[in-house]
């Protein structure tokens, strides 16, 4: 299920939802453009690599990864949100930037720019630590605005759950459109990322890369913020 748009308005022109797509596509054809070099070291020196970042110490200790990689304690932190603006490939960037459009502009409606800049963040910092608890040893760099997308997945369940969403469907081979509530698209989303997580990992991350607790992570922060955020204060009702 590829959702597509809702059907639900907002008050105002979802700017700062704007500027974060913006600047994630900016990024990511940065990125594109550096060349095969930069290319692996972009991701490795910007994105979030928990053994070599957070858990530095160790993985130097036991020949994990490059000493020369290993970057100072601020630098390290840092990277939990330069990684956020990057991306693997454009299927990447393109799921999350969809994603980030079609729940972003209704929460940021709600909360407004300044407070949904900072759920935003936060979301994308909790993923992180999502990731790092239960893949304290992998080597592979953390990217991409997932988490902080999560977030905005969690908190738009709350506030709509009956938002309409028209949603792409294939059976078999053909692809139709039917208009599904939000809380079946996300529903379904959020189960995926359950499901496909590695609860008995062995400390490196697994599913072919994919970050799936950071996902759950940032979904869970999204769910509790909007009530924190004070979001669900003043409710519409979306039929």
């Amino acid at each position: 299920m590829i959702p597509l748009k809702d059907y639900n308005p907002t008050s105002r022109f979802p700017l700062l939802t704007v500027v974060l797509i913006i600047a994630n596509i900016a990024a990511f054809v940065q990125d594109r453009l550096t060349g095969h070099l930069e290319e692996v070291l972009i991701p490795t020196r910007h994105g979030a690599v928990t053994a070599t970042h957070f858990v530095g110490g160790l993985s130097h200790r036991f020949a994990l990864v490059p000493a020369d990689l290993l970057l100072n304690p601020l630098h390290e932190w840092i990277t939990v949100f330069t990684s956020m603006f990057l991306h693997g490939n454009w299927l990447h960037i393109g799921s999350n930037m969809l994603y980030l459009w079609i729940f972003g502009n209704n929460i940021e409606d709600r909360l407004g720019p300044a407070r949904f800049l900072l759920f935003y963040f936060i979301s994308g910092g909790v993923a992180a630590a999502a990731q790092i608890a239960s893949a304290p040893l992998s080597t592979i760099p953390m990217v991409g605005a997932s988490g902080a997308v999560a977030g905005v997945m969690g908190a738009y369940l709350v506030l709509y759950p009956r938002a309409r969403i028209l949603t792409l469907i294939p059976i078999f081979i053909v692809f139709t459109t039917v208009e599904l509530p939000a809380f079946v698209i996300i529903g379904y989303w959020a189960l995926l990322q359950f499901l496909n997580a590695n609860w008995l990992g062995s400390g490196e991350m697994q599913g072919g890369g994919v970050a799936y607790f950071a996902h759950l992570g940032g979904f869970v922060a999204g769910v509790i913020m909007i009530f924190i955020a004070g979001g669900t204060g003043r409710r519409r009702r979306i039929y």
